[in-house]
């Protein structure tokens, strides 16, 4: 890494199967049994699986249907959204307990930096480890956590001793740990790309590094830089307490798939109605519209339109849906959809954010 590189103390704070386990925790007799938190129909997906479950092949995004064959003693469980969040605060507050520092992720992931703390603590790996045991005190629920120099490193370290367990990168363990790393657990390798990767030879982190920068821009486009980069433990973006969102949705799967376009509009008014809402709530607005069309045998496609203004209201936001439904012909039935709204009044603040930005050489020790 380059002299002047910017070293953090970074802690990514994951919580454990936390959907699945808040459910275990309110209801004991889910507790040791496996269970998914999701719709139990034909047509239902997996939110969230507990411990138990996964050792079945169970996993979130999985059809309930597969999920169910995997394993038949599975036990599905009605998300409750509210009580998820209401936990989540809790826990949000101890993380301010030591750091004004948080990126929320999800409702149960969160980046912290702790370089400069409120505890006056020099040990993150020590702060993780209080900051878990505090989550348990007081919720009676599991995390993990990974430490290191940035956000990747930790959001990568995580994942390793799961569950409730934590693993610390320290500043000269980086390059090897790297190195060493399985391609398909980089953060941001996802299924296809791993797949993509294998085909080239890159299997770890170390064959990874092996590649030029313009072997992997011509084979990934601008996410080939990011690889270069975060093999070499370069990784810059900050911890950023107020996240502004690049764009808001809404969507819906349906029962039964539709054929005709005539109950896909009724559906439609339904979604933009929804959106509004949402863009409402946080007073945002965006130009570019994008229609989510997923097809019965699971085919994505999404076409979008830019206008030279910003929109928020249902109106022109069903208008211009209605404009990229009718753009081209559908290719067969269709189980969901969905309308996001990109391009936000909210980039320029996030670009002033930016300006703002001030990164500081520092050592220490983990």
């Amino acid at each position: 890494m380059p002299n002047d590189f910017p070293l953090r103390k970074i802690i990514h704070v994951d919580m454990d199967a936390f959907y699945a386990s808040v459910e275990q925790l309110d209801n004991p007799d889910l507790r040791g049994k496996p269970i998914a938190v999701g719709g139990s129909s034909k047509r239902g997906v997996v939110a969230a699986a507990s411990y138990e479950a996964r050792k079945f092949g169970v996993r979130s995004a999985m059809s309930s249907v597969v999920a169910q064959r995997n394993c038949p003693e599975l036990i599905f469980v009605k998300a409750r959204f509210e009580r998820y969040k209401e936990i989540s605060k809790i826990i949000r507050g101890i993380f301010h307990e030591y750091t004004d520092l948080v990126e929320p992720l999800s409702l149960d992931e969160a980046y912290l930096d702790v370089t400069v703390n409120k505890k006056g603590n020099p040990s993150a790996s020590l702060m993780a480890k209080e900051i878990r045991q505090k989550i348990f005190d007081t919720t009676g629920l599991n995390a993990s956590a990974g430490i290191s120099i940035n956000k990747f490193i930790a959001k990568v370290a995580s994942d390793i001793n799961k569950p409730n367990g934590q693993k610390t990168v320290n500043p000269e363990e980086v390059l090897e740990f790297l190195e060493e790393l399985e391609i398909r657990k980089f953060y941001g390798v996802g299924k296809v790309t791993a797949e993509k990767m294998y085909r080239l030879g890159i299997f770890t982190g170390r064959d990874l590094k092996l590649k030029t920068e313009e072997f992997l821009e011509e084979n990934f486009g601008k996410s080939g830089s990011y690889y270069y980069h975060v093999v070499r433990g370069i990784h810059t973006s900050e911890v950023k307490p107020h996240r502004i969102p690049k764009s808001v949705g809404a969507e819906r799967t349906f029962n039964e798939n539709l054929s005709s376009e005539v109950f896909m509009l009724e559906r439609l008014e339904h979604i933009a109605e929804e959106l509004e809402k949402r863009l409402k709530k946080v007073n945002i607005a965006g130009k570019t519209v994008t229609l989510k069309i997923k097809y019965s045998d699971f085919t994505l496609n999404t076409r979008s339109k830019t206008l030279n203004y910003f929109i928020s209201s249902k109106g022109l936001i069903l208008e211009t849906a209605k404009e990229l439904l009718y753009q081209e012909k559908l290719q067969n039935s269709v189980r969901l959809l969905g309308i996001s709204l990109a391009n936000l009044n909210t980039e320029k603040q996030q670009k002033d954010v930016n300006k703002e930005t001030v990164s500081v050489q520092l050592k220490f020790e983990f």
